[in-house]
C-alpha cells in the first residue's frame, strides 16, 4: 500500500469513528429525553437537573409528575383534564423550576414544601370526595412562577348512578307531562306542555365533557368541588342515604 492509499484509509477510518461518536451522542440525548418520564412540549434538562428530577420523582413516588417545557406552561394548565390520573395526584412542573431547584437549596426546599403539602391535602380531599360519591377524574397541582402553587380537580359531569337517577327523574317528568296533557283542553296548552324544557337534567345527560375547577389552595379547591357536587345533587334525584351524607370538609383536624 502506497502512502497516498494509507492516508485515504486513515482518513476514512477517522471519519467513520466520528460518525459513530456523533450517532452515540444522538442516541444518548434521545435516551435522556425519554428518561424524563411524562412530558408536555419538548423540555430539556441539564445533567444535574435531570439527576435531581429523578430524585424528586422518587421522593414523591405516589405523585404523577409531568415535566413541561417553558413555552407550554400556560397551555398545560388549560389542558389539565388531559393529565388527570384517578390514582395519583398530578404535578405539572416546568423545566425552569427543576433547573433552579437543582441549583438553589432554598428554592428547592420551598417548592418541595408546596409539593409535600399538596400530596397530603389532595390525598385527604380525594378520600372525602370519594366517600361523598363525587365523580372526580383526578386532582393535581401546578408550580407557579410566583412562588406559589395552584390546584385543580377534573370532574366528570355525571356518574353512572347519577345518570340512572336522571333518567328516572325524566321518566317521572314524562309521566307528569302526560297527565297534564290529558287534562289540557286546548291544543295551544298541549303544545306548551310538550315543549317545556326539563331544566338541568337534559343538559347534564347530553354533555359528556369534564369540568375543571381551579383554586389557590387545597381548602379553596375542597370548597369549590363540594359546592359543585352539592349543586348538581340538588338538581338530581337523591336517595335517603345520599341526603344523610355530610357536605362539610374539615382540613383542620
Amino acid at each position: 500500500m502506497n502512502l497516498s492509499s494509507a492516508k485515504e484509509a486513515l482518513s476514512s477510518y477517522v471519519s467513520s469513528m466520528d460518525q459513530a461518536a456523533n450517532a452515540k451522542k444522538t442516541d444518548e440525548a434521545q435516551t435522556k429525553k425519554t428518561n424524563y418520564g411524562k412530558t408536555f412540549g419538548e423540555p430539556k434538562l441539564s445533567d444535574k437537573a435531570a439527576a435531581y428530577y429523578e430524585e424528586l420523582k422518587s421522593k414523591y413516588s405516589k405523585m404523577d409528575f409531568v415535566l413541561v417545557s417553558k413555552d407550554k406552561k400556560d397551555q398545560a394548565r388549560m389542558m389539565a383534564s388531559g393529565f388527570a390520573n384517578p390514582n395519583k395526584t398530578v404535578v405539572l412542573i416546568d423545566e425552569e423550576k427543576i433547573e433552579k431547584m437543582a441549583e438553589d437549596e432554598s428554592f428547592r426546599l420551598k417548592y418541595e414544601g408546596l409539593i409535600e403539602q399538596a400530596s397530603s391535602g389532595l390525598s385527604q380531599l380525594k378520600k372525602q370526595m370519594d366517600s361523598m360519591g363525587a365523580n372526580v377524574k383526578g386532582y393535581g397541582m401546578t408550580i407557579n412562577d410566583s412562588g406559589t402553587a395552584s390546584f385543580f380537580a377534573v370532574l366528570k359531569k355525571s356518574t353512572d348512578a347519577q345518570k340512572q337517577r336522571i333518567e328516572a327523574k325524566r321518566e317521572e317528568k314524562k309521566a307528569e307531562k302526560k297527565a297534564e296533557e290529558k287534562k289540557a283542553k286546548k291544543e295551544k296548552e298541549k303544545e306548551r306542555i310538550e315543549g317545556k324544557k326539563t331544566d338541568i337534567f337534559d343538559e347534564v345527560e347530553n354533555d359528556d365533557d369534564v369540568e375543571i375547577i381551579y383554586a389557590g389552595s387545597v381548602e379553596e379547591l375542597a370548597k369549590k368541588v363540594g359546592d359543585y357536587f352539592q349543586d348538581f345533587k340538588m338538581n338530581s334525584v337523591m336517595t335517603d342515604q345520599e341526603m344523610m351524607v355530610g357536605q362539610h370538609i374539615d382540613f383542620k383536624g
